[in-house]
């Protein structure tokens, strides 16, 4: 059975370490896609399909585990799943649609992306379909400061992610290639307002779901964005100069880093 407590909770553990060391990788390793592509990762797919093809098994996997569930009827865990899936219907059939250029990403990043998106789906949907203890959820939990509280971090780190996203989207009009340094919304604050927004999301889902599942998938989206926001603000350092240096603006958690 892959919902085993034991299976599960070395799957727990395997990732924890990994984001560790995943971490520190990206700080020499760059993730070719979007503003870094390079052609030296190997073949590609355009980013509209790529992010579907990347993004659509997190939703597939967390639907499916859902429905074959014996806790398919129960509010909490469906209120918890809701809003798992409705972060990935976003980034998997909306955000592609909205997407401008003729940005590539490498079939590598893509298959990565694939396996990641997977186990995490199978971590939270074990979670709470499976594998937390059947008094865990009481019905008093939608009304618990951990699920109030959380949930309006979730829901306000989606808002900043979009809203990251749509600033970046209208940077340039039809036909410009060129690069800018976007200025609106958190990027005043943080060279990736979008990560932030989508670490403060993952942050968001672990208070409101108390579990060390969530705390692992909030720990895995720090690991994988930040050296990336890091990366991006080099770039623009490089590109920009002084003109982006005088911003003073951290990597990906305003005021810290």
């Amino acid at each position: 059975m892959i919902f085993n407590p034991d299976i599960f909770y070395s799957v727990i553990t395997a990732m924890a370490i990994l984001a560790v060391i995943v971490f520190f990788a990206l700080q020499r390793i760059e993730a070719a896609y979007g503003m870094t592509y390079s052609k030296k990762w190997g073949p590609s797919l355009n980013n509209r399909t790529g992010w579907v093809i990347m993004e659509t098994p997190a939703f597939a996997a967390m639907t499916l585990i859902w429905w074959i569930s014996p806790r398919a009827t129960e509010t909490i865990p469906c209120v918890m799943a809701a809003l798992f899936l409705l972060h990935y219907f976003q980034r998997s059939f909306i955000f592609p649609l909205l997407m401008r250029g003729r940005s590539r990403m490498p079939l590598a990043i893509i298959v990565m992306g694939i396996i990641f998106n997977t186990i995490n789906a199978y971590l939270i949907g074990g979670w709470l379909f499976f594998v937390a203890p059947d008094d865990y959820y009481s019905p008093q939990w939608l009304t618990s400061p951990r699920f109030i509280i959380g949930t309006i971090i979730f829901l306000t780190g989606m808002a900043i992610n979009m809203h990251s996203d749509h600033v970046i989207r209208n940077l340039r009009k039809p036909g410009d290639n060129r690069h800018y340094i976007p200025r609106k919304g958190m990027y005043r604050f943080v060279t990736a307002g979008n990560y932030f927004g989508e670490f403060t999301e993952w942050v968001g889902f672990a208070i409101l779901t108390w579990s060390l599942p969530g705390l692992v998938f909030a720990l895995w989206t720090f690991a994988n964005l930040a050296p990336r926001a890091r990366s991006l603000h080099k770039r623009y350092t490089a590109e920009f100069g002084q003109e982006f240096t005088s911003l003073r603006l951290k990597y990906i958690l305003p005021f810290i880093y």
